[in-house]
């Protein structure tokens, strides 16, 4: 995805990127508003933007990409260290460059390489002790109903597990971020779960014991985020 508000850039941009063979560019975008309202109905892995637009900067868009790679273009070499503060695969100068540009693109390259290598499991404090959970057998998460502290685990075989003095937040931050998505302030599901949804709604292939398959809120703060990784 390409962002540029200066439309000769965004051509010249584009040129480039349609040179580099890794590289598929998926939508070229001059309007940096334009970009905030539709990015999250796009399917991408890279984003290639500016810093200095009219209305809401670069720095300000790459914080709503969450786990999107980032390549900042830009004409000033002040806002390298923001850039570098938000975890940027590179900080290019312009003019840009087809050099300069096919080795930031390397550098995304080797970076989701390695990302995608991550382990299948991460151990963590259950109310049976220490526990191995495996990415591919957690199904879904809620907030507990004993100590809302805690967190109560579907697994895939039906067999719930209490998750001890945890956060959703700390939890996101373990698991891989393109399999899970918390969905609204007590509830965290595996995409995989997914069957239907709507703005507001989603209808999934969960069932805790005899009950029917769930169908679960989905919280207008959680909406750009579902969106953005249902449609990768």
């Amino acid at each position: 995805m390409l962002l540029d508000d200066e439309l000769p850039g965004l051509s010249y941009l584009k040129l480039l990127c349609e040179q580099i063979p890794e590289l598929e560019v998926v939508r070229a975008f001059n309007d940096p508003k334009l970009f905030l309202k539709e990015f999250p109905f796009f399917d991408f892995d890279l984003c290639i933007l500016d810093i200095e637009m009219p209305g809401i900067n670069g720095i300000q868009l790459a914080t709503l990409l969450k786990d999107k790679l980032v390549i900042f273009t830009t004409a000033y070499k002040e806002y390298a260290t923001d850039a570098f503060d938000l975890d940027a695969i590179d900080y290019v100068i312009k003019p840009v460059k087809f050099d300069r540009l096919q080795h930031a693109v390397n550098k995304a390259i080797q970076y989701s390489d390695s990302k995608n290598k991550i382990r299948k499991y991460v151990r963590i404090n259950t109310n049976k002790g220490n526990a191995l959970l495996y990415f591919d057998q957690l199904v879904y998460v809620r907030t507990s109903e004993i100590d809302s502290r805690d967190k109560t685990a579907l697994l895939t075989n039906g067999e719930q597990l209490q998750l001890k003095n945890i956060s959703f937040e700390k939890l996101i931050s373990l698991l891989p971020s393109g399999e899970f998505c918390r969905i609204n302030k007590k509830e965290l599901i595996a995409l995989n779960s997914v069957q239907y949804f709507s703005t507001d709604q989603i209808t999934t292939n969960i069932q805790f014991q005899s009950e029917k398959t769930q169908v679960l809120t989905l919280g207008e703060s959680y909406r750009t985020d579902f969106l953005s990784k249902i449609n990768r």
